[in-house]
C-alpha cells in the first residue's frame, strides 16, 4: 500500500482546493481535492506534506494539523494510507500548479463540488475539529460501498 498526504489550507472560511484537470491518466481527473501527494524513501508524512504543499502551490507551511489517518481500498487501484492534515498558517505566493487550477472556495460551498463520497465523510471531521481519527472507505470502481470511522461502520 502506498503512503500519501492530503492537506486542507484554510483562510478567511475557505480551503484552498484543487481542481484535478491536467494529468493524464489521473484518478482524480475532473474531481476537486485539497493539496498533497506520495511520500518518498525516508520522509515523514510532515516532510511530504510540506515539500507537496511547496511543489504544488508555492506557499511554506507555518502551522498545520495531523488530523488522521484515512485507509483507501479500492477494486481498481493500489491501497493507500493517506495522512490527512489541516493547515491554517502559510507563508509564500501562490503559483500556478501543473496538475490543475488552484481556487480558494468557500467551505459552505465545498460540498458542492466534484469529489470523492469519502472525501465528504472525512472533510465533515475536518469542520468539526474531530481529535485525530482514522477511517477506512471502500470503493467499488468510484463507488463507495463501505465506510467506517475509528473501527465503527458510518456506510
Amino acid at each position: 500500500m502506498k503512503n500519501t498526504t492530503l492537506c486542507y489550507i484554510e483562510r478567511d472560511g475557505k480551503y484552498l482546493m484543487l481542481h484535478r484537470t491536467k494529468k493524464e491518466n489521473d484518478l482524480n481527473h475532473d474531481k476537486w481535492i485539497g493539496i498533497g501527494g506520495k511520500l518518498e524513501e525516508n520522509e515523514s508524512p510532515e516532510d511530504c506534506l510540506k515539500r507537496e504543499v511547496y511543489e504544488e502551490t508555492g506557499l511554506t507551511l507555518t502551522s498545520y494539523r495531523y488530523c488522521g489517518i484515512i485507509t483507501f481500498v479500492s477494486d481498481r487501484w493500489e491501497g493507500e494510507y493517506m495522512h490527512l492534515f489541516s493547515a491554517d498558517g502559510f507563508e509564500g505566493i501562490l503559483r500556478e500548479c501543473d496538475e490543475g487550477v488552484l481556487e480558494w472556495v468557500d467551505k459552505n460551498f465545498v460540498h458542492a463540488l466534484p469529489q470523492w463520497e469519502g472525501d465528504k465523510l472525512f472533510l465533515r471531521e475536518l469542520e468539526r475539529n474531530v481529535p485525530f481519527f482514522s477511517m477506512k472507505l471502500v470503493y467499488e470502481g468510484e463507488t463507495l460501498v463501505f465506510a467506517s470511522e475509528n473501527g465503527k461502520r458510518i456506510k
